[in-house]
């Protein structure tokens, strides 16, 4: 950490202070707000090595009983590094504010809460997730989803497919959804469809938030849209039925999303670091991988280049106008 980073996420120092994150995590030490590199370095130097390691896992909701299959990850950990690993449950935000704080070493984070931890906490993406419904191996699609009977269909360019979203209502998943948000909202503003993500309302005729993806998915479903931004692996259970599904068709996909992947805080020790990189990698091994894909439904974890591997979400937060 650096004295870049300041100011704290507020849902994030919430979690900070109801989970107790402050303490025990890598070297020990502390989280103290505005603290300089070479503070941390001498503090790492003089305590010689890292006592308890703190791992974050995000709530998400295809992950339920996640604390349960969290320790189970923690304790294979902890057998692999000879150390003490302790597991905790947030969300995003509250993952990239221990970070930020040093008060964990370890996050599992989507795309952009992994740009968010890099800018506030130097922290980096090694690992991605691979799941079977990933189209893209560690990446996946964002798509539009309209109802079976819709009179939109997938025209022969992306321009002449998106066009026909003009002045209709359309549910995205969130304000801050990658797949949901960022990169339809980047895609229109990379076809010349809209200006930015301030002028969604000059080109659909209403804008809604489902707040999440299966409501997204729910408002088309329902009639209370005409499209809808998810991604592809929403577009089945647990997020909505079979029955549901049935009632609906992708109109458009947007590839290339990005993973969701393990981040390590830049004041892991390198050595450290790759030995938490190998230990994680271990998972992939057949007698450990029910303990991964327990964990959020992935079969395996691969090495990636951060920059290479966000580049994606970069582009479509600047195509879309908005900040990591």
């Amino acid at each position: 950490m650096n004295v870049r980073k300041k100011g704290f996420l507020s849902a994030g120092a919430a979690f900070v202070v109801l989970t107790g994150l402050v303490a025990g995590s890598c070297g020990g030490m502390q989280a103290v707000p505005n603290s300089t590199r070479n503070q941390k370095d001498s503090t790492l130097v003089a305590q010689g090595q890292q006592k308890t390691l703190t791992v974050i896992f995000p709530t998400r909701k295809d992950a339920p009983d996640l604390q349960s299959k969290a320790d189970k990850v923690a304790e294979f950990l902890s057998k692999e590094l000879k150390m003490p690993v302790q597991a905790k449950v947030g969300d995003d935000t509250a993952a990239v504010e221990a970070l930020r704080a040093n008060s964990a070493d370890v996050a599992f984070l989507s795309s952009r809460p992994a740009l968010k931890a890099e800018e506030l906490a130097n922290a980096r993406l090694y690992l991605a997730e691979v799941r079977p419904n990933y189209s893209g191996k560690y990446t996946y699609n964002s798509i539009i989803v309209v109802p079976k009977d819709s009179s939109l269909k997938t025209l022969g360019t992306s321009k002449a497919t998106l066009e026909q979203l003009r002045s209709k209502k359309m549910a995205f998943t969130s304000p801050t959804s990658g797949s949901g948000f960022i990169f339809p909202v980047g895609e229109l503003v990379k076809q010349k469809l809209v200006e930015n993500r301030d002028r969604l309302d000059g080109f659909f005729s209403q804008v809604v938030y489902g707040g999440d993806y299966s409501k997204a998915l729910k408002a088309v479903v329902q009639g209370q849209a005409d499209a809808a931004a998810v991604s592809e692996y929403a577009f089945g259970s647990p997020y909505i039925s079979d029955a549901e599904k049935s009632r609906l068709r992708v109109l458009y996909k947007i590839p290339g999303v990005p993973a969701h992947g393990v981040a390590i805080d830049d004041d892991v020790p390198a050595p450290m670091r790759e030995r938490i990189i190998n230990a994680l990698l271990k998972l992939n091994e057949p007698q450990n991988n029910e303990i991964l894909r327990g964990l959020y439904n992935s079969t395996e974890l691969v090495k990636v280049d951060h920059d290479k591997h966000l580049g994606p979400v970069r582009e479509a937060l600047k195509n879309a106008g908005m900040e990591p």
